[in-house]
């Protein structure tokens, strides 16, 4: 089984790219990818794309082959769909490839363009992504459900709006030296606090923003990567991915999220490590509810424990396990189709030293990205090691 090395990495900066077509978006993602990776667009084998709502905010549905041509790639392409975590799975299934030796080279990455929709329509298409004969139809929009979510967890393990507003102030501390992310300035607890509430207990400052962006990597067999003397310091050593049922009203709990625990159950067993091996983490935080729920499930933290972590340092850079120091959804925003390959970036970068807060984990050797979909009906978790 061949390892699969992250050769090159691409990123647009994510916020409001008015004006820009999503084919642009990606363009500029990819080509940064393949100069990153020194690798010319003819060699690439296969494109995996992630994008979520295309046929919604751009009327344009069959966007695989529409991206590689973009990025001037003519081999086989596919879509990916599967809600926030698109991209996470297009990375998945190329890691899968790569490791069954049935491909050397890829471009894996992905897209939204959301802002022109306007908030509205946003919200609306957004739902799409959970039930909509019986969530859709009854108005749950996904900060009702993560609003639910958090009230029933309060409710069984405690904690309070000041816990989730340390996690807001810690990824906002954390975005403000990213030049890609979405929110560059810090927060303060009394400012989460006293922001409108959007769906109780949840605040304006416990959702992410809607954003635009794209990202891509290249990633190759070790076999290619030798053979073509490439600077490839970071490999993918496990992938994983779960799933659960899609309304929340037909699941076993409300606060623990199983699709997760199963992504990194295995993910876990193809690295050959445990939760205690991972030295930083990039965690799908679209609400701060939904950090305690991820950093529970991936075996961080004991089922309701994770509520107080970002109040505690632990979470905070210099923490002993640093969480989403990119800024996370939270503050580096959440192009939906992008934002699971963006966290496979972000950690990679950290582990080379490339990244801007790479300075706060500078031991680092293995670090963790978890991609969801919806209410975490569908989750992704991949593994990043240093390689010798």
């Amino acid at each position: 089984m061949s390892t699969t090395r992250i050769a090159g990495t691409g990123l647009t900066r994510f916020g409001v790219h008015e004006g820009r077509s999503g084919r642009d978006l990606f363009a500029e993602a990819g080509l940064a990818a393949l100069a990153d990776a020194g690798i010319s667009p003819e060699a690439i084998e296969e494109v995996y794309y992630g994008n979520f709502i295309g046929e919604l905010a751009e009327e344009q549905g069959h966007q695989g082959p529409l991206m590689a041509d973009a990025i001037g790639v003519a081999a086989p392409t596919r879509r990916l769909e599967g809600a926030c975590a698109s991209s996470g799975l297009a990375v998945r299934d190329a890691v899968r490839a790569i490791e069954a030796g049935q491909t050397d080279v890829a471009v894996v990455g992905g897209m939204e363009r959301l802002t022109n929709m306007g908030t509205t329509a946003v919200t609306g298409g957004l739902a799409t992504a959970a039930d909509a004969v019986y969530e859709g139809q009854a108005g749950v929009t996904f900060p009702g459900a993560y609003a639910l979510m958090a009230r029933a967890y309060i409710e069984a393990y405690g904690g309070s709006k000041t816990d989730l507003a340390h996690i807001a102030v810690k990824n906002h501390a954390n975005a403000a030296a990213n030049p890609d992310a979405h929110y560059q300035h810090e927060i303060t607890v009394e400012e989460a606090l006293e922001a409108p509430i959007v769906a109780s207990p949840l605040g304006l400052y416990d959702a992410c923003p809607i954003s635009d962006g794209a990202a891509a990597l290249v990633l190759v067999s070790e076999r290619f990567a030798e053979s073509h003397g490439l600077e490839a310091p970071t490999a993918i050593t496990g992938s994983g991915a779960g799933s659960d049922r899609l309304a929340l009203q037909d699941r076993a709990s409300m606060t623990y999220t199983p699709a997760t625990e199963s992504a990194a159950t295995e993910a876990y067993a193809a690295a050959g490590i445990t939760s205690q091996d991972v030295d930083l983490a990039e965690v799908h935080d679209c609400f701060t509810i939904a950090e305690v729920l991820a950093l529970e499930s991936l075996g961080f933290i004991e089922r309701g424990e994770g509520m107080g972590l970002a109040r505690d340092g632990v979470t905070t850079r210099g923490g002993r396990l640093p969480v989403n120091l990119s800024g996370g959804l939270k503050a580096k925003g959440h192009p939906v189709g992008a934002t699971g390959a963006a966290q496979v970036v972000a950690v990679a970068r950290l582990l080379a030293g490339t990244h801007p807060n790479a300075s706060a984990v500078p031991n680092a050797r293995v670090g963790l990205a978890h991609n969801a979909g919806g209410t975490v009906a569908t989750a992704t978790v991949h593994i990043v090691e240093v390689i010798e």
